[in-house]
C-alpha cells in the first residue's frame, strides 16, 4: 500500500534467532557504511520554456482571457475527485507541444501511473522535452521500475536527495538512512505537473493507483488545482531551482538500465508486455478521455506561489546548493541560465533558505510582503490575517507551539477555527496520528473545532472526492487545503505538521477568489457534516466522537473504527515519538 509517510515498515522474518538477527544487522550496517553517492556528477542546466505564449496552449489562453474579459491574467480550476485529476493530467500530456515538467514525492509503478507514463513516452517521441524530478525515498523495490523512463530518448529524470546503496534491498537502504539520519529525513515533498509553462497542476496528490481511486482496498481522498497563465511561470521557477540543484542526481549516475531490468519481477514484466501489446486500460469504471481544457470551469483570480527553496534541506555547514556542469538551451532555442535574485518578480524574492512571498492579492487594499522560513510558516502568517473563518484540511496534523499560538490568537479575534484531519482508522501513518492525539485535548479546550475523517467509504458522499467509484474501500484523507475568510484559498503539498515545517520542502498556490473559496468551502462543509466524526469534550473533560449526521452510527468514547492493537499502539508507542519527525 503506497504511503505519503516518510516511514515504511520493514519485513520481519520470524525464523532468525537473536544471533542471526545480530549478524544481519552488523552486516547491513557495515555494508551501509560503505555506500556513498557519486561525486562530480554532470548536471546540465536547463530551464522552463522562455516563450510559452507561442505555443498552442499559450495562444488558447490569450484568446480565452480576451473572450472572458478577465481582470486577472491567471485562471484556476478546482479538481475535486480522482476522475478530474486523472483526466486533467492526460489532457496536459496530450496538449503539450514543447515541454512537460513533473516534480513528485512518489510515483508508484502501477496501472494508473503506467497509463500516464506511456503518454509521456509518446509525448517524448513527438518531440516534447520531458523532465521528471522525483524524491528518492519511494524509488526502490518494485517502484524502481519507474526509473526506466530515464533511458527513453528526450526524457530526462533526476532523483532528489538520494540514499546510497542498492535499490532492491529495503534493509540496506534503511541502514543507509540510519547512518545519515538527518539528511535522510529531509524529503522533497513538492508535487507539480506542468505543460509548456502555460498550464499546470499543483496539490497533494502523488501518482499511483491509491491516489486515483484505483486501489482495491484503500484510496486517498485528494485535491488538486489546475492553473493557467503567468502563475505557472512562478511554479516553473520553483521546479527549475530543484532541477538544477546539486541534490538532484541524474538517474543514470545512480542505477543502470541493466540493473533495473534485473530488478523487474515476473509479474511486472508480464504486465508491461501486455500493456504494450494491447494498451491495457484501467478498470472499466474509468473514463480515460482527457479533460477538455477549453470547456473547463476556469476562474480568473489573483494568485501567488509559496514555495520552499531546495536549500532548505541542505546539510548544516554546506555552501550554495546550485551547481551546473554546463548550460543547455531551452526548447525555444534561446540559451538560458537561472536569473539572478534581482531579476525575479516581486512575488518570488529569495529569502533566508526559502522563497519570500509577496502575495499581491487584492481584497480592497494591498497586502503587505510576507516573509517566511517555510511554506507552513507562511501559512501561519496568513492565518494571522483571518478575521471571520479559518478552515484547515490536513491529513497529518501535528501542531507545534507556534501553530497553536496562531489558532489561539485567531480565536481571540472571534475567528471560527475548524480542522479536518484523519481519524486513527483512516490514517495511513498511525504515528502521525499519535502526534496529533497528544495535542487534541488542548486544541478542543482552546475552542478549535476538530473533525476526523471516517475510514469507511461505504455510503460516503464526499465532495472532495466527487465521482469516486471505489465502492466500500477504506478512505484516507490526503487533501491539503486552507480557506481563510472564504476568499483566500491555499492548496498545495504541505501538511500542518512539524515534518512539513521543519523537514520537508513544500509548495502551495495562494489564490484570492471568492468563487473558488465558496466552491472549496462548500465541498469541505459537506464532508464535515456527512463523512467526519466531530471530536468534542464531555463535561468531565473526556473525548467524545459525535457521529456524522445521517450515518446511523452511535457516538463513540474511543477512537472510532480503530482496532484494539492500533489503539494500544497509539497509547504505548505514541508518547515516545517526537513531533518533529511525525
Amino acid at each position: 500500500m503506497p504511503t505519503d509517510s516518510a516511514f515504511r515498515p520493514l519485513p520481519c522474518p520470524r525464523r532468525l534467532s537473536w544471533y542471526g538477527w545480530l549478524a544481519v544487522l552488523l552486516l547491513a550496517w557495515s555494508l551501509a557504511g560503505c555506500g556513498s553517492l557519486p561525486r562530480d556528477v554532470p548536471r546540465p542546466v536547463s530551464n522552463a520554456l522562455s516563450q510559452p505564449e507561442q505555443t498552442a496552449l499559450g495562444q488558447w489562453l490569450q484568446q480565452r482571457q480576451a473572450a472572458d474579459q478577465a481582470r486577472h491574467p491567471s485562471a484556476f480550476v478546482l479538481l475535486s475527485g480522482a476522475a478530474a485529476a486523472y483526466g486533467s493530467r492526460l489532457a496536459l500530456i496530450e496538449s503539450a507541444e514543447k515541454t512537460l515538467d513533473l516534480q513528485y514525492y512518489a510515483i508508484h509503478a502501477d496501472a494508473s501511473t503506467g497509463r500516464l507514463l506511456r503518454g509521456l513516452v509518446a509525448a517524448a517521441k513527438r518531440g516534447v522535452r520531458v523532465r521528471i524530478l522525483l524524491d528518492d525515498f519511494h524509488s526502490a523495490g518494485s517502484d524502481a521500475q519507474v526509473l526506466r523512463l530515464a533511458f527513453v530518448p528526450n526524457i530526462e529524470m533526476r532523483l532528489f536527495n538520494p540514499l546510497a546503496g542498492p535499490r532492491n534491498s529495503t534493509l540496506f537502504r534503511t541502514f543507509n538512512a540510519l547512518t545519515d539520519f538527518h539528511r535522510a529525513q529531509q524529503r522533497m515533498h513538492n508535487k507539480l505537473f506542468l505543460a509548456d509553462n502555460v498550464v499546470g497542476i499543483a496539490g497533494g496528490r502523488n501518482l499511483g493507483d491509491a491516489y486515483f481511486d484505483q486501489h482495491p482496498s484503500s484510496n486517498f481522498i485528494d485535491l488538486d488545482v489546475m492553473a493557467a497563465g503567468p502563475i505557472v511561470r512562478d511554479l516553473s521557477r520553483s521546479f527549475d531551482s530543484y532541477w538544477n540543484n546539486e541534490r538532484a542526481y541524474p538517474v543514470s549516475s545512480l542505477v543502470s538500465r541493466a540493473e533495473l531490468e534485473r530488478m523487474e519481477t515476473a509479474e511486472q514484466a508480464a504486465a508491461r508486455a501486455a500493456s504494450h501489446a494491447h494498451n491495457t486500460p484501467l478498470a472499466p469504471i474509468w473514463d480515460q478521455t482527457p479533460m477538455d481544457l477549453q470547456s473547463a470551469p476556469w476562474i480568473w483570480a489573483a494568485a501567488s506561489v509559496l514555495a520552499d527553496k531546495p536549500a532548505k534541506i541542505a546539510l548544516e555547514g554546506e555552501g550554495p546548493t546550485t551547481t551546473a556542469a554546463s548550460a543547455s538551451a531551452d526548447p525555444s532555442g534561446t540559451p538560458e541560465t537561472p536569473p539572478p535574485a534581482a531579476a525575479l518578480p516581486p512575488v518570488l524574492r529569495p529569502g533566508a533558505g526559502t522563497m519570500a512571498v509577496r502575495p499581491g492579492l487584492r481584497s480592497g487594499r494591498d497586502t503587505p510582503a510576507l516573509q517566511a522560513d517555510s511554506v507552513v510558516d507562511g501559512l501561519l502568517a496568513l492565518i494571522q490575517r483571518a478575521r471571520q473563518d479559518l478552515l484547515v484540511v490536513s491529513p497529518y496534523f501535528v501542531p507545534g507551539d507556534d501553530m497553536k499560538q496562531a489558532f489561539a490568537q485567531a480565536l481571540q479575534r472571534g475567528v471560527r477555527v475548524r480542522v479536518l484531519t484523519n481519524s486513527l482508522a483512516s490514517n495511513d501513518a498511525p504515528l502521525a496520528h499519535a502526534g496529533y492525539a497528544r495535542h487534541r485535548p488542548q486544541l478542543l479546550a482552546m475552542g478549535v473545532q476538530l473533525f476526523e475523517m471516517r475510514s469507511e467509504r461505504a455510503g460516503l458522499r464526499n465532495s472532495l472526492s466527487a465521482g469516486s467509484t471505489a465502492g466500500a474501500s477504506r478512505a484516507m484523507l490526503h487533501s491539503k487545503l486552507l480557506v481563510i475568510d472564504g476568499g483566500l484559498v491555499a492548496v498545495g503539498s504541505m501538511n500542518l505538521d512539524m515534518r512539513s515545517q521543519l523537514q520537508n520542502t513544500e509548495i502551495a498556490l495562494l489564490i484570492a477568489s471568492r468563487a473558488l473559496g465558496r466552491q472549496a468551502q462548500g465541498n469541505i462543509d459537506a464532508a464535515l457534516i456527512e463523512s467526519a466524526w466531530q471530536v468534542t469534550l464531555s463535561d468531565k473533560g473526556r473525548l467524545v466522537w459525535r457521529a456524522p449526521l445521517g450515518s446511523g452510527l452511535e457516538d463513540a468514547t474511543s477512537e472510532p473504527d480503530a482496532s484494539l492493537p492500533l489503539r494500544l499502539m497509539l497509547q504505548l508507542i505514541g508518547p515516545l515519538a517526537p513531533d518533529s519527525l511525525l
